[in-house]
């Protein structure tokens, strides 16, 4: 039985004192216990965030990170400098550092192996634009992602590692793809990774990311392949996160 996982992304959001309102207000509110819950926040805010999250059940984690562990390269930020202060889960390969980052497939993959290598947990994105979608080549895109970005990822590491399936064309634009269309995508990744890794694919659990807001949780996720969400926008207020969180009560 996979574990729901529900991750907020905060891009680059809030102040220092906002950021800990909103921890303030989310730790305020009974939580499904049920559900795993991740808050990704800005790399400045992880120590502090960490103080106020520390033994709540809330993990933990980045929205990036570099694949080498020190070196001259100037504003990266290192897999083990991310593990030496608390941090759990790292957004890695997101539709923004693709796009607006110019972040490509052999830099993601490097950065998933490093994160693997440093016990960080990989929250690997993947998704087609609308121009990809509306010409039929959606599925092609995404094979293509997922199996340059998790090359020389072995099988007992895969099973650390969660997909997040985004389209970009959902992304902060209020539309969402049906529920049965991010279940026909989602079902589709976990085909390509049962082509790779058999039978541990299962154990795998993928995400949909896109507008994804209370009034939609529900219906996502009944859906059999779809074990979460990645959250931008409606992570940002306390009760709409907490909403998703507790959408099973």
């Amino acid at each position: 039985m996979r574990k729901p996982i529900i991750i907020g992304n905060w891009k680059m959001n809030k102040t220092l004192d906002e950021a800990k309102i909103l921890i303030s207000n989310i730790l305020s509110q009974k939580l499904d216990n049920s559900v795993e819950k991740v808050v990704c926040v800005p790399y400045i805010y992880v120590t502090e965030i960490k103080k106020l999250i520390d033994g709540t059940g809330i993990g933990l984690g980045v929205q990036n990170m570099f694949y080498e562990n020190s070196g001259a390269y100037t504003g990266e930020i290192s897999p083990i400098m991310l593990k030496s202060c608390g941090v759990s889960y790292v957004i890695l390969g997101h539709s923004e550092r693709r796009t607006i980052f110019n972040e490509t497939d052999d830099m993601i993959n490097k950065k998933v192996k490093a994160a693997l290598q440093n016990n960080l947990i990989p929250i690997l994105c993947c998704g087609e634009s609308l121009e990809e979608r509306n010409s039929g080549a959606e599925k092609d895109v995404v094979k293509r992602q997922i199996n340059n970005s998790l090359f020389g990822v072995s099988k007992s590491e895969i099973e650390k590692v969660i997909i997040a399936y985004e389209p970009i064309w959902a992304i902060g634009t209020g539309l969402t793809a049906s529920s049965e269309d991010a279940e026909d995508m989602i079902k589709f990744i976990r085909e390509i990774l049962k082509d790779i890794y058999g039978e541990i694919s299962f154990k795998v659990r993928i995400q949909y990311g896109g507008s994804v807001k209370p009034n939609n949780i529900k219906d996502l996720m009944q859906k059999e392949n779809i074990d979460g969400a990645l959250v931008g926008g409606a992570c940002l207020e306390s009760t709409s996160f907490c909403e998703l969180i507790n959408y099973k009560i």
